[in-house]
């Protein structure tokens, strides 16, 4: 039997990380995929232009949300903390986070830069990622795409490459919970032992079930983990483009999640 199309994207980002839509874009995108739910999740910050964990705008509900990058035994892996609120030592970190951020960015600027002998015209900034990087090489005389700057400069084993120094799996998971409705664990079948990233589940809130991977999953596994450790099934585009609801929620699913969430205040507008 085939899914209902989503009626809430989970998982969306903006331009305070590395998404195009500003977030008073986001009634519009998300009338045009027919959803009444959605989360923004930007990396590693919380949208400083939604004004509450949940907020109600007409029919429309939005989800103050983050995705936190955490180090584990075998991997970094992505959590997502929804309805999320601002407490000193979740503040405390992700300040830390966003200036290694900017540092990171500022050598992977002057690596790539130095590597091609181009000149990229962008700088260091809050919530900077390589998906931005590598739209500048793309927009650059440099003969590199997006997918070919990530696949041969600045991935994970590319010549431009810096690593990052992020928040560890057991202070992610205390500091989100202090913080967070709901915390879940992203995308597991992105990792490469997604069965250790499975295992983790038994320490959070949820995961991911509905995600637009382009390939083969085991979605038995995870419907085996969600009811063996009583998860919610969260779910998303993880869209950084216009379009939303490639992935996500519908019908019952969506409803039990919504009811995880605190009460949402009203608003007739987010900012711009």
């Amino acid at each position: 039997m085939s899914e209902s199309p989503p009626t809430a994207d989970l998982h969306l980002h903006t331009t305070v990380s590395d998404g195009i839509l500003t977030v008073g874009d986001l009634p519009t995108a998300a009338d045009a995929a027919g959803l009444n739910l959605i989360a923004v999740t930007d990396h590693d910050v919380i949208h400083p232009k939604i004004p509450a964990p949940v907020v109600a705008l007409d029919s429309l509900t939005v989800v103050r949300g983050i995705e936190l990058r955490v180090e584990t035994p075998t991997e970094q892996i992505d959590l997502l903390g929804y309805a999320v609120s601002r407490t000193d030592a979740l503040e405390t970190e992700l300040d830390r986070i966003q200036q290694n951020r900017i540092d990171r960015g500022a050598e992977i600027i002057e690596s790539v830069e130095s590597y091609l002998d181009i000149d990229l015209d962008i700088e260091p900034r809050t919530g900077l990622g390589r998906p931005h990087i590598a739209r500048a090489i793309d927009a650059s005389d440099a003969p590199y795409d997006v997918e070919r700057a990530f696949d041969e400069l600045i991935g994970n084993n590319g010549p431009c490459f810096v690593p990052r120094a992020v928040t560890s799996f057991e202070a992610g998971v205390e500091l989100l919970t202090e913080a967070c409705a709901v915390v879940s664990l992203a995308h597991p079948f992105r990792y490469e032992d997604s069965a250790a990233a499975l295992e983790l589940t038994s320490a959070l809130d949820g995961v991911e079930r509905y995600y637009p991977y382009g390939f083969a999953v085991d979605t038995g596994r995870v419907d085996a983990l969600i009811e063996a450790h009583g998860l919610l099934a969260t779910g998303g585009s993880d869209a950084h483009g216009e379009t939303l609801g490639h992935a996500g929620l519908s019908g019952a699913k969506a409803d039990t999640f919504r009811s995880a969430l605190p009460k949402a205040e009203r608003y007739t507008r987010l900012g711009a």
